[in-house]
């Protein structure tokens, strides 16, 4: 078993407020997302694709204010994360193609990684199907830096993605425990024990390097 970064989330009040963040902080405007019936959630995407992280990509979310609230907790910890300082990296996810043996591999390690839940969304391209693992309290671990898993369907959403002008150069995370790194089999490069920061991902734009940190 194995996983790979699938994409890095920052979680905004509302979503045109992530949009606002996103053009005066990386200097580009978000691609077009979707509205996510499940949680009540709606996101803008743009690419982040570079050579040591081909399909990668950033999703801006938020609370859909024209959604039904959910009868559970949201993912991403959005029912409690703070915003008021403005929209900021929360978490990050990871994809596998196992997703159910990686669930039971971090059972095994102690840790909960949540349950497989079945999502979709509609896009110009048609629908995008995928699992997503949630806890039940919906909360993110280790500040974020343990990664939600997904398990993409037919089509991944970078595939209809074009070049933004930002790329990821590296990510860096602090606080999760050896046994489920292990578990994960997330490349361990990634994992450092200096201090820090949760989760620091340092990215290319045209205006030069930018560092985006969680709390």
């Amino acid at each position: 078993m194995s996983t790979q970064l699938d994409h890095l989330v920052v979680a905004a009040r509302t979503l045109d407020e992530g949009l606002r963040w996103c053009e005066a902080t990386l200097g580009i405007t978000p691609g077009p997302g979707g509205r996510h019936a499940l949680m009540g959630t709606h996101n803008r995407l743009f690419s982040l694709a570079s050579n040591a992280f081909p399909d990668a990509y950033c999703e801006i979310i938020a609370i859909d204010p024209k959604a039904s609230r959910p009868g559970h907790p949201r993912w991403f910890g959005l029912d409690s994360v703070d915003l008021s300082a403005g929209p900021r990296l929360v978490t990050f996810v990871a994809r596998t193609t196992a997703l159910d043996a990686t669930l039971a591999a971090l059972r095994e390690a102690g840790v909960d990684g949540g349950r497989a839940l079945a999502a979709s969304r509609e896009t110009p391209a048609g629908l995008l199907r995928w699992r997503i693992a949630v806890r039940d309290d919906g909360a993110v671990l280790w500040g974020g830096a343990m990664p939600t898993l997904i398990e993409w369907g037919d089509r991944h959403p970078a595939a209809s993605m074009g070049a933004s002008g930002v790329v990821l150069r590296s990510l860096a995370l602090r606080g999760v425990p050896r046994p489920s790194i292990a578990a994960l089999g997330l490349d361990r490069a990634t994992f450092t024990d200096t201090t820090g920061p949760a989760i620091e991902a340092r990215l290319g734009t045209q205006r030069g390097p930018v560092t985006l940190t969680s709390l």
